[in-house]
């Protein structure tokens, strides 16, 4: 596609790849809030034989070029999965998605929205999604507000201009995705320690600590009853065991018993909460480079992390429990014991929640009663084709 003095192509080899992961590096050079992703890792995300999403899933990725410069990129996907899922949560058929948009300037930013547009309609597609790269279960929406801090773990950052370029281009506001932020070195407000202090006196419940040891084994319960307690969310696309055996090797080396909870009622996993020291605060200085000397800085910090910030990307109870009392108190006491943990064995002093869905009321509400603020909002957006 030519267009005014910028040509756009689908990317067709590993150099293109590589081009593909490393514009961000140029355009964010001077945002100081920005984290440079570990190369490999980036590159994993868009290469199918490294990213167990591609075994229910297909991508084209774009790049924008100006005098053999690359100028702008992005990706065009379909997930089959999304594709099965009720059209009142989010995908459903006839959905795609178009994510990893970064570019120079609004003109390359909508002519690259276009080329993903095209692609998807030549797909079939009736409508999309975005910015969404590439699973639900990586980096969904754009970021709109909390420019001024980087990112965690596993959370995108993006431009302030970048929104109304999605904007101009016809897209609507569908979902708001928020952080939560708080201050983990203060305890809990009293009703909250009540409601702690009562779930350790019910002999029916347990909150223990994962076992690293059977990494396989607890996944497998974590997986199902966060593809039960999720089932009904907007959005929800079911993780798959490609997917958990990728995430597995990807985050095992910042898994930390202590840091993990699952929760046991009558001796039945029912909950569980996943906590991460904040991997960010390390690589931000590496550049995206682990060689030849950031590897060796890396493997020492995993030793025994220091960090600023924990955070939360992912908790669950079971939906038969979710409108209960106990789902809460379960919640409030792994909260708890993972706070009282990240303060005294890793030094922490701030917790990040999130993302929660807008519309997720429990879980805003134990958010607000344990005096979280939100500190990030990202969008996604949609648009018919």
């Amino acid at each position: 596609m030519a267009t005014q003095d910028f040509t756009i192509r689908p990317i067709e080899s590993k150099a293109d790849r590589k081009k593909f992961i490393e514009l961000p590096f140029r355009l964010y050079a001077n945002d100081p809030n920005w984290v440079p992703p570990l190369k490999g890792e980036a590159l994993g995300l868009v290469t199918p034989e490294k990213n167990g999403w591609f075994s229910h899933a297909k991508a084209q990725l774009f790049l924008a070029e100006r005098n053999g410069a690359v100028v702008g990129r992005v990706s065009a996907h379909i997930d089959t999965l999304a594709l099965e899922m009720p059209n009142d949560q989010g995908f459903g058929p006839g959905c795609g998605q178009f994510g990893l948009l970064d570019a120079e300037d609004g003109v390359i930013a909508a002519a690259l929205i276009k080329t993903a547009e095209a692609w998807l309609r030549g797909q079939g597609m009736n409508r999309v999604l975005g910015p969404i790269s590439m699973s639900i279960w990586e980096e969904p929406g754009l970021l709109i507000e909390g420019y001024d801090h980087p990112p965690t773990i596993m959370m995108g950052h993006a431009k302030p201009e970048y929104r109304g370029w999605i904007e101009g281009a016809g897209y609507r506001p569908v979902k708001q995705l928020l952080t939560y932020e708080l201050d983990i070195t203060k305890q809990f407000p009293p009703i909250v320690q009540r409601i702690i202090a009562s779930g350790e006196k019910n002999p029916r419940i347990v909150i223990r600590e994962v076992n690293k040891k059977k990494f396989d084994e607890e996944a497998a319960i974590i997986l199902a009853i966060l593809n039960d307690a999720w089932s009904d969310n907007w959005g929800f696309v079911p993780l798959t065991p490609p997917e958990i055996k990728d995430v597995g090797v990807k985050l095992k080396p910042i898994v930390f018993n202590d840091l993990i909870r699952i929760a046991e009622l009558d001796g039945r996993p029912v909950a569980f909460m996943i906590t991460l020291p904040d991997l960010n605060e390390a690589i931000m200085p590496f550049k995206g480079n682990l060689f030849p000397f950031n590897v060796l800085k890396l493997l020492w910090w995993l030793r025994k992390p220091k960090v600023k910030t924990m955070r939360v990307p992912l908790m669950g109870v079971v939906k038969e429990l979710q409108a209960s009392r106990m789902a809460s108190q379960l919640a409030f006491m792994m909260i708890e014991y993972i706070r009282r943990t990240s303060v005294a064995n890793y030094g922490a002093t701030r917790g990040e929640i999130g993302w929660i869905l807008d519309d997720n009321q429990g879980m805003r509400s134990i958010a607000e009663t344990i005096n979280c603020d939100i500190n990030k909002v990202y969008q996604v957006y949609e648009k018919a084709l």
